[in-house]
């Protein structure tokens, strides 16, 4: 439970150093932070699962590159949701979503305790 809760704070901490590089991409607080990483997550393990699911054959010819619109699909969507987290346009939500994967991995890889 410990180490959820710590993916979670991460993930929210990501966010927020996200809004503060990419243009367009806006979190007003912590708590909002906190929301939409939940928010996000949940989006992405039910609707974007099912997206991804069905533009394989797209993201097979894409090698992959496909899932990164469909992330900023994901992104836009739940900015939607959350009042307080606002994604201006898509260039927004698609570049957001990558550096939001970049920043999550290096945060990861330097504040969670490695598994033994």
């Amino acid at each position: 439970m410990q180490r959820l809760l710590l993916h979670w704070a991460l993930s929210a901490l990501a966010l927020w150093i996200v809004s503060r590089i990419v243009p367009g991409f806006i979190v007003t607080d912590a708590v909002t932070a906190l929301i939409a990483s939940l928010v996000i997550g949940f989006v992405n393990a039910t609707i974007g699962f099912v997206i991804k699911v069905i533009t394989l054959p797209l993201s097979i010819m894409t090698l992959g590159l496909f899932w990164f619109v469909i992330n900023a699909f994901m992104i836009e969507f739940a900015s939607g949701l959350i009042p307080g987290f606002a994604v201006q346009n898509f260039a927004s939500a698609f570049w957001g979503g990558i550096v939001l994967c970049l920043v999550n991995v290096v945060l990861k890889v330097l504040l969670l305790p490695t598994e033994l």
